[in-house]
């Protein structure tokens, strides 16, 4: 499961960055120099937040790996996931269904004014006066059906273990995790034919059930898409797709349930697309149901190969799960009102009337370093040199915290459990066939002296 997922959604919002602002690169020091490419790296949600990501999640992995097979399918998922949380929802979502399939169902007049909508979210779309009940609708109904015709993309979460699972079973001839993980440190068990059989079986069925369910999501996403605009049944149940949990709150409130923290936590709940400067990224109630949907086919198809694999599973991954929807964006949070609190970076870290924090973009640097300049009476190469470095110390520590914490330690910390219950199960059967052994050979013994 991957450890730095929050910090695709808290980049969604924003403009990735396209272009070097050559006040910057022309000013800096070496150690400026370092630290904006670092920065740059942060905001942009191209290849290179791919090739970023995958490394600092796949290196504490491969640094622990246990052997040729655990290395191997440890690599397959880190690469394959990657793609999934990056590219899916640009690819899939964004060029796929917004601007080639799903175009083709709207009414040729009003194409344009819809297509510009659907990035939007629903309430922004609604509450628009200078749109029609037509363009609303149109965009409202394509927008619910990108997001079915998307259902692709967390039931790939959810099989990629089972893909994992064959290839490791096919390039290696290893069903037994026990083996997989060289537990038994060189000392190899002996595979299972019929577990090899039962998790081939196992990830083709699996792998089947996906496309069948994927091949649904794109039929339904295309009807609702294509008729959905003339019923106000169907534009109701898109709105429910869009945002399921404002529909839950409403149903929940009809029942005569009245409890304004669970109806505000519920609302909050949405599968809708992120809009990242016009385009369609992967929103955070999509970044939930695809992590959480991947806890549990990583948990099924552990289940295929052993209950170390299981235990190893429910270990690790429930942790990164919920750093992964929640952990990333509370610690550099926290982190960010501490500086505050201590007086730290006050020229970057700024409060609004309500109380809330935020800390300006990388292209927002030059301006700020001019205007200090003048108030300081100092160079602004001087001040923006100074800027980037307290930029770059702000997103760097939690960033840190991810790749040390959950990447290293946690890597770690997994596999020597993992070894350790292997250990204690082995003492134990050993001690059990020792106490049988005591209990019965001298009466053996007897029988065969008669």
């Amino acid at each position: 499961m991957k450890l730095d997922k929050i910090n695709l959604n808290k980049q969604n919002n924003n403009p990735s960055f396209k272009s070097t602002n050559p006040f910057i690169s022309n000013t800096l020091s070496g150690g400026a120099k370092l630290a904006d490419l670092f920065i740059r790296s942060q905001e942009n949600l191209s290849s290179t937040r791919f090739i970023q990501d995958t490394a600092t999640n796949w290196l504490p992995k491969a640094i622990f790996s246990r052997s040729k097979a655990d290395f191997a399918e440890m690599s397959f998922l880190e690469f394959l996931e990657s793609g999934i949380f990056y590219f899916a929802s640009p690819i899939l979502g964004e060029k796929l269904f917004r601007n080639v399939i799903f175009k083709n169902f709207q009414p040729k007049n009003l194409k344009s004014a819809i297509n510009e909508q659907i990035p939007k979210s629903l309430k922004e779309i609604t509450t628009n006066p200078n749109l029609s009940k037509a363009i609303k609708n149109n965009a409202i109904a394509s927008k619910a059906g990108i997001i079915l015709a998307c259902t692709a993309i967390p039931v790939a979460e959810y099989t990629l273990s089972f893909a994992k699972n064959l290839f490791t079973l096919k390039a290696f001839k290893k069903s037994n995790f026990n083996n997989i993980a060289n537990l038994d440190k060189g000392k190899a068990e002996k595979e299972d034919k019929k577990q090899q059989q039962q998790v081939e079986k196992s990830a083709k069925s699996h792998l089947k059930k996906a496309a069948v369910l994927s091949l649904a999501g794109v039929a339904i996403g295309s009807i609702l898409a294509l008729k959905g605009a003339k019923s106000d049944k169907l534009i109701n149940l898109s709105k429910a797709i869009i945002e399921p949990g404002q529909a839950l709150s409403k149903g929940i409130s009809k029942l005569g349930i009245k409890n304004e923290k669970l109806n505000n936590t519920l609302s909050k709940f949405s599968l809708d697309f992120s809009n990242n400067n016009g385009k369609l990224a992967l929103g955070k109630g999509q970044l939930a149901l695809t992590a959480i949907l991947g806890l549990f086919g990583y948990s099924k198809a552990a289940s295929d190969r052993g209950k170390l694999d299981v235990a190893e599973v429910w270990t690790r991954v429930p942790l990164v799960v919920f750093y992964t929807i929640f952990g990333s964006e509370l610690f550099e949070k926290g982190f960010i009102n501490i500086l505050n609190k201590l007086g730290k970076c006050k020229d970057l870290i700024k409060k609004d009337a309500k109380g809330n924090i935020s800390i300006p973009k990388r292209t927002q640097l030059p301006e700020i370093a001019q205007k200090l300049a003048k108030q300081n009476k100092t160079l602004p190469e001087n001040e923006l040199n100074k800027l980037v470095k307290q930029k770059a110390f702000i997103t760097g520590v939690p960033y840190a915290f991810s790749l040390l914490f959950m990447g290293f330690t946690l890597s770690a910390i997994t596999r020597l459990w993992t070894q350790y219950r292997y250990n204690k199960q082995n003492k134990e059967t050993k001690n059990d066939t020792l106490i049988f052994l005591g209990k019965n050979l001298p009466e053996a013994f007897k029988s065969f002296s008669k």
